[in-house]
This record gives C-alpha cells, structure tokens and sequence, in this order.
C-alpha cells in the first residue's frame, strides 16, 4: 500500500484480495463522493425514507446480492454470505435526514478547499454511500468467516427515535455478535458508549379566551411558560454528566387571545442510566405540581407525554472490537485514533441488548444539520480502509479467531 495510506496492522490477517481492495480507495474517492450526492439528491426526511430505501433495494437487488428486502419502517436489508453459521455482524447506516421536503438540496464544491456543501451530504449520505461501497466489495471478495448483513436503515434522526434500528435487531438479534454503525462525518472517533436521553412533550389545556373581555382567564401558554421556568431551574449533576433543554415551545393562536393550548419539548440526557432517572423525577414533580387541585379548579388540564427514549448501553475501551478500531485507525495513521466518544447513535439499541458495538465515521465534516453542512471527501479513502479492514477483523473474530489485547491492539489468530 502506498505510504499516505499507512500499513494494515499485522495480526488483522486480510487475504491479499482485500489488501489490494483497502489501496483501491486513495483512487475511488471521487466514485464515493458522486455516490453519496445521488443518495443526497433523494429527500429522506425522518419517517419519509420510502424513496431512498426503494433506491437502495433496487441497487443491491440489481448487484445480486441475498435476501435483499425492505421491512415496514422503510429498512433495506441485504447478506453477504459467511462460510458458517456462528454469529453474523450487521453493518449499517441511517438513511433518513433532518430536512424536509421543501429545503433545496443544491450541492456546491468547493474545489479550491477541498468541500463539497449541501443538506444531509455528511449525515447522512455519506455513511449510505460508504453502505453501498462495502457491499459491492464485500461481494466479490472471497467469503467472510460469517454471514454479514447490510442493513440501510431508517428514524435515527430526532423524534425517528431509533425505530430503524430497532427494528433491525429485534429481526436480527438472534443471529448477531456485533454491530458497525456507519456515519457519514467523524473520521477518527470510536463510539463505543450510547448516551441515553428521554424525550418528552408536555403540554397544557386551558379555558382561554379574549385578552380583553376574559382578562384573568387561565391561559395555557402563561402555565407553560411558568412550568418552563421552574424547568430551567434544575441543576443536573456534572458527573455524571446530565443535560436538559427545551427544544421547542408553541401554541396560542393570536397576539389579543388568551391560549387555550400550548405545548414544549423537552430533551433529557446522561451518559449514567440511574442519574437520567433521577432528573426524570425531578421533571415528573414539576409536571405533578401543574396537575394539582387548584389548577384543576381553573380549567387546566397539563400531561407529559414520552416521545423519545434512547436507551444507554456501553462496551469498556480495552473490549477486543474498540481495542481493534483504535489499531486499524493508528496504523492508517489517522489522527485522533484514540478518540473514544460517548454519543447518542444507532449502536445506542445493540448496545442496550449486551451486542458489543461500535459507531465509526467515513471523513472529516461539519456543520451538520445545518443548510451549509459540508464534507472533505480526500480523508475518505482512509476512511474506507479502516471499514473493510475492520469488518474483516470482525468477521474473524466472531468466526472464532483467538484474540489477544495488548498495547498492539487486537489480533486474531487462525
């Protein structure tokens, strides 16, 4: 391999087909980038990814691929064939975005510095390109030790809640001994530990009326607005580290009307499942105490509906499939190999079952889930490398490689 790109690993164990595959990268930059603005070009807004998961499927049915199908939450699925029956790895990579139908999806390069702009193009378009890659490779090398699935998979963004996911490991769990999650942006960082967060919509009922001959009326926004403040009033704990905000607060219906409904979300999270649960409680009392007598008597009605729970889960920095990202990153000379992140991702719903997971990037980017969000697609070929590579390394170890961990990494062993 050439010198930019760095070396494999001794001990990751790649028949010379995938080594000649992990160097095709450097010059199949250009194919990705192309790749992931036809995906970015197709809208996929949360819980409206129907026409991008009928491209895929199309696509993989098309290449030959097994068991290509698509489940009623819009995931595509597809199998690279293993030579026996231990437990299977899934690879995936959401395909929904955080923008709607009625934002321009114009993509501009930048060539001069190496960008290329548009909505959705990191996040996550890049990572359903990476997907698409994989597969076509992955196809046509010799048979991994275990079957690999494919999974493009929908409602990762937002209030999706991770319903994709979810559904592709209940379909799958099984059969699964780990788990790769695919994002488009975020070369160099390992997620290997899901955040847990719980979403809430609270919202008030409440007589309203005119503001000026039904002055004293009980509106829904002022009750909101004062549940609101008693909100921001908590104080979560440092460590472990525990965040609330809200998100969104509307309601009323004109400037001169006293609202007779308003409503707020709001986002709770920590990296430690019992201290969620402490300011879950917090914010059940505050709830309680709008729900008392004395605002009964005056027409308002407050509940709190759950919209979101991501459940936490983790596997430790020294577990054998972070061990092995961390080596294959360093040895491809990645900066920030050691990037260990806690983050709230797909891997969050294997994680939560006790499915080691990790969540890895494609290439450097930002700005995302803004109109401006932009990629470098040259980090990419690295990118790519440390994805086969590491699948391969998975495959292996689940086919039932020895591994031993030390300061060198992870390394199966036939």
């Amino acid at each position: 391999m050439g010198k930019e790109m760095g070396v494999i690993p001794a001990g990751i164990g790649v028949e010379p087909e995938v080594e000649a595959v992990v160097a095709s990268y450097a010059d199949r930059v250009a194919e990705l980038s192309e790749l992931a603005i036809a995906i970015q070009q197709i809208p996929a807004p949360t819980g409206d990814e129907a026409a991008r998961a009928a491209w895929i499927a199309a696509r993989w049915q098309a290449a030959g691929l097994a068991d290509v199908s698509t489940d009623e939450v819009a995931n595509v699925y597809a199998r690279i064939p293993g030579r026996s029956t231990q437990r299977a790895l899934l690879l995936s990579a959401h395909t929904d975005t955080v923008f709607g139908h009625d934002v321009d999806l114009t993509v501009r390069r930048d060539e001069t510095g190496g960008r290329i702009y548009g909505p959705g193009i990191g996040d996550n378009s890049t990572g359903v390109a990476a997907l698409l890659m994989l597969a076509d490779d992955l196809r046509r090398l010799p048979a991994p030790p275990v079957d690999i699935w494919l999974v493009a998979n929908s409602r990762e963004e937002g209030l999706g809640d991770l319903v994709g996911m979810r559904a592709a490991v209940d379909r799958l769990q099984a059969q699964l001994g780990a788990v790769l999650v695919i994002e488009g942006m975020g070369l160099g960082r390992i997620v290997h530990r899901g955040l847990g967060s719980r979403r809430y919509r609270i919202a008030v009922d409440a007589p309203g009326g005119h503001s000026w001959s039904d002055f004293g009326a009980a509106s829904a926004l002022h009750t909101l607005v004062l549940l609101a403040a008693e909100l921001t009033r908590l104080r979560p704990p440092e460590s472990p580290r525990t965040t609330f905000n809200i998100g969104r607060l509307m309601g009323g219906t004109s400037v001169n009307t006293i609202a007779q409904h308003a409503w707020l979300e709001l986002d709770l999270r920590s990296e430690e499942t019992a201290a969620l649960a402490r300011i879950v409680e917090q914010v059940s009392v505050i709830v309680a105490s709008y729900q008392a007598p004395k605002w009964q008597r005056r027409g308002v009605k407050v509940r709190a509906e759950l919209i979101g729970d991501r459940p936490p889960g983790e596997i430790a920095a020294d577990h054998p499939l972070v061990v092995a990202a961390q080596t294959v990153l360093e040895a491809l000379g990645v900066r920030d190999s050691g990037d260990l992140r806690i983050s709230s991702t797909d891997a969050n719903v294997p994680l939560s079952r006790g499915i080691p997971a990790v969540c890895l990037g494609v290439t450097e980017g930002g700005d995302a889930h803004r109109a401006g969000e932009w990629i470098r697609p040259a980090p990419a070929a690295k990118g790519m490398a440390q994805l086969l590579l590491l699948i391969r390394w998975t495959a292996a170890w689940l086919g039932g490689a020895a591994v031993e961990t030390d300061a060198q990494g992870a390394k199966p062993h036939p």
